[in-house]
This record gives structure tokens, sequence and C-alpha cells, in this order.
């Protein structure tokens, strides 16, 4: 099972990260091309050609960036300047995780087996690392936060369970959380460390895992900050250590949506993202899904229907929530993300390869 969901990380990193070029025809919908009208993403200039997997918005003129050679971005004028906040020594470093509160605390999550993964807190002016893993066995992937202290970070399996941790201070102390309450992990079964949306939350005690590499694709729920969880079967590829669910956003505890696929180059995936209304104890494939594999999904601010999904071969929204999406871009983004509703002056965000990183310009 570990060789498994190493192979699954290992499609995501080094040379593989060529597999998420443009994907073959047959991964588009013919009517998936129809953009929609006044939707567009305003590309900044950030100075690096880092990969940035990891986004946190914190309104439309803040926001954060996490990805290789240990870089974390910061903007508080809507992308127009980048400050280069990234921690010192940090240059080895794979982030693909970073959960802001402000323009001034964020956490950060570095990926890797043992050492590799660890979790870093405060950012801006100082940086401390608060979790080193230590567990050769271990490959952390996301983390997710509640409220600004309450907060969970998702580990591959181990022993057939998924590692969790939690904090209660804002992510200044992590410790491993029970894993009897976790489902067994399918063979072959890990998170992707795709998007930083693998663990989401939503409300003061829910939180979703999002799984794949095994023979079904998976969405877990906890009601209780990660005690216990219930798995659901999701309707996205699955059967193959590329296929899966690979980001989540849930708008509040019952209204989700899911994105994924296949994500190498030319192979198709027909069903790249699905919704639920019960808090994901049932889920529903779009009937007009995104034009390929997408690994990132956010919900627009003050919409009860509007989102937003993107991949390596394109952006896509959908006003009906999540029953049928329509592509608005043809750039490659890895990840999404839009401010709290009640941020002042909310706004959207993508980031992904060669420093790309965009705010929404929408009607």
């Amino acid at each position: 099972m570990r060789r498994m969901g190493k192979t699954l990380r290992t499609l995501l990193t080094g040379a593989c990260g060529a597999a998420l070029a443009l994907a073959g025809p047959a991964a588009v919908p013919a009517r998936a091309a129809t953009p929609a009208p006044g939707t567009a993403w305003e590309l900044k200039n950030t100075g690096t050609d880092a990969r940035f997997r990891g986004l946190a918005a914190v309104s439309r003129a803040t926001a954060w960036a996490a990805g290789t050679k240990g870089t974390v971005l910061l903007t508080r004028d809507g992308g127009t300047t980048w400050r280069d906040v990234s921690p010192p020594g940090a240059r080895g470093l794979e982030f693909r995780d970073v959960e802001a509160f402000d323009a001034r605390d964020a956490v950060v999550l570095a990926i890797g087996e043992g050492e590799a993964s660890r979790i870093l807190q405060d950012g801006g002016t100082t940086w401390t690392e608060t979790f080193r893993n230590t567990d050769p066995k271990a490959f952390y992937d996301c983390v997710t936060f509640f409220d600004r202290r309450h907060g969970i970070a998702l580990g591959d399996p181990v022993d057939g369970r998924f590692r969790l941790l939690e904090t209660h201070d804002g992510g200044r102390a992590w410790r491993p959380l029970p894993t009897a309450g976790l489902p067994a992990a399918l063979s072959g079964e890990a998170a992707f460390a795709a998007s930083g949306q693998c663990v989401v939350s939503s409300g003061p005690r829910d939180a979703w895992i999002a799984t794949g590499g095994a023979a079904v694709s998976r969405v877990l729920h906890s009601t209780d900050r990660g005690r216990t969880w219930t798995a659901t079967e999701a309707p996205l590829p699955a059967g193959d250590p590329a296929r899966g669910v690979f980001g989540l956003a849930f708008r509040d505890r019952a209204h989700g949506l899911a994105v994924g696929g296949d994500y190498r180059a030319g192979q198709p995936s027909p069903r790249a993202a699905a919704a639920t209304g019960d808090g994901g104890r049932a889920w529903r494939t779009a009937a007009l899904p995104p034009a390929a594999y997408r690994s990132g999904v956010a919900w627009f601010p003050h919409s009860r229907t509007t989102a937003l999904a993107v991949g390596p071969t394109g952006s896509e929204l959908t006003t009906d929530g999540g029953r049928t999406w329509r592509t608005f871009d043809t750039g490659s983004y890895d990840t999404v993300d839009c401010a709290p509703a009640a941020a002042p002056g909310a706004g959207c965000w993508a980031a992904g390869e060669k420093g790309r990183i965009a705010r929404l310009v929408a009607p």
C-alpha cells in the first residue's frame, strides 16, 4: 500500500510534472469550450518561476502563495507587487499548502517523506517550524483550519490508516489525532498534494478528505474536527494511481464540490466534477463537467451557486451549483481560492506553474 501511495505522490513531483501538459481532445466535452462571458483571469507579475500549488486568498487585495524551492509570496496590493516572505533556509522544501488568517499570519505545509514533511507558522516577518515528521513511512499532504485556532493536517496512510495532526493554537503546536475513528484505507489509496485541497473544512467542526489511487475514489467526512470519519464513494475516475478526487470545496456543511479525474496528458476525464447537497453522503456527477482533469475548486464569495474549477488545461465556471461548467480560460493553473464572504473586497485568485498567479475579473 505504501508503494502505491509513493507512486501517486511521485507522479505529481519532479520530472513527472511534465505529465500535467495539455490533455488530448478526447478529454474535452463538446459544449464545455463555450466561454463564460465577462469572466477572465488577470495575470500578475510575480518575478519567479516557482510552481505554486498552495494559495490563500485573504481579500481582493491580499493573497499568499506557496510553492517549489521553498517559495512563499505575499501581496497586499492586488498583485501589483509581491513580497518574498520565504522562510530562511527553506529552498530545499516543497510547499504544497498555505492557510492564511490575514496579511501577517499564515501556516505553510511542506510535503515529502520523513523529515521533508514540515509545518511552519507565522510568516511575513518570522517563521517558526512547529512540526517536523520523524516517521520515515509518513508523508503529509494538506492542512485546513476551522477558525484561527483550530486546524488539522492530513498525511497519507501508514499501516492502513490516514495520518492526522491537530492544533488548538493557530499552528504553533501540533499533536497526532487518534486514528481509531478513521475507516481503513483501501489498497493504493492516498491523498493528492496537488492544490492544498485534499483536506478542507467548513464551519467550526466539519472536515472532508479527498482520496484517489484506489479502485474507487472516496470522500471522508468528519463532524467532530477529525475524531471520527465516515467514507462515501465519489463518482470521479478511479482504478489507477493517477485518478481520483484532487480538490474539494464546501460553502457550508451541506453543499460541496469535488474535482479531479486522470491528470496524465491525453487521458480522458469524463467525470471530472461532482456535487453534494448533504455533506458528502451522496454525490452527483456534473451533467456538463469541466473540459478535462481539474485539480482545484472554490466557491464564489456571496454566492450559493457560483464556483470556479482550475487545472493545467483551463478554468471553468459554474453558476448552477456544479451541475454544468463552462470554460472561460485555457491557461494552466493548479489551485484556486476565493476570500471568505466576510472579507472586505472579497476576491478570487489562481496559481500554478512558472510563477503564474492571477486574480479574477468578473462581470
